[in-house]
């Protein structure tokens, strides 16, 4: 697997989103080059990809559509449930726990941790309790908890996410606005919007220069 960059394995997330789009109109097969054309992608990345984890098309045939889309949910390890905690219960934590991605198919928020007391003792609309920040030991271990998310301010993310660690959290994905020090075995994500807004502002002061059709408006990220 450590051939395998992050790149495969967010498309994998994609093929998987179109596979199950094709099982749910019940379509059996599919050739890369079909899958490519329906969903704008690349066929030649496809088979790339998913040559990683074995042979799966036919010649002639293509991909059989249930057994593909079974080997990536396997593949991605989503065949089974991993519980997450969200810590930070301000509009973005309580904003994520509603997010039907972030407690579905594979994934489930068991709570959300705050040190504001007044937003302890408390469930929210879709039943998850708001706990307090120093239980985070307890939440993780009573729960198994695998994946940490964090979505308190910047300020407050290293120390949240070195208690997270310290709870024996080994995959974290951050929204606080700020780089973290990561410690050794620990997978960390961050999701900075202002990073992605600067680099679309970005597009658009160079298209202005350059003309949009210059710079390409729907390039394809491969390896």
């Amino acid at each position: 697997m450590d051939s395998v960059s992050e790149l495969t394995t967010e498309r994998l997330s994609v093929y998987l989103r179109c596979l199950t789009f094709l099982e749910s109109l019940n379509e059996k097969t599919v050739s890369s080059h079909e899958l490519a054309r329906r969903f704008h992608l690349n066929s030649a990345q496809i088979r790339k990809d998913l040559a990683h984890f074995g042979e799966f098309g036919i010649r002639g045939v293509g991909y059989d559509v249930s057994r593909l889309r079974q080997h990536l949910v396997t593949t991605l390890g989503i065949d089974h449930v991993r519980n997450v905690v969200i810590a930070g219960a301000g509009n973005l934590g309580i904003a994520l726990s509603n997010y039907k991605g972030f407690n579905s198919g594979g994934f489930s928020i068991v709570a959300l941790l705050d040190s504001d007391t007044r937003k302890l003792d408390r469930k929210l609309k879709s039943g998850i309790p708001v706990l307090p920040a120093n239980s985070l030991a307890s939440v993780v271990a009573e729960n198994a908890v695998e994946i940490g998310i964090i979505a308190v301010p910047a300020s407050e993310a290293q120390a949240v996410y070195e208690s997270m660690v310290d709870a024996g959290i080994c995959a974290i994905l951050n929204f606080a606005p700020v780089q973290l020090s990561r410690r050794e075995g620990v997978k960390l994500r961050s999701v900075d919007l202002r990073i992605n807004l600067e680099s679309l502002s970005f597009f658009l002061k160079h298209a202005a220069d350059e003309g949009c059709d210059e710079l390409g408006t729907g390039e394809t990220r491969e390896e």
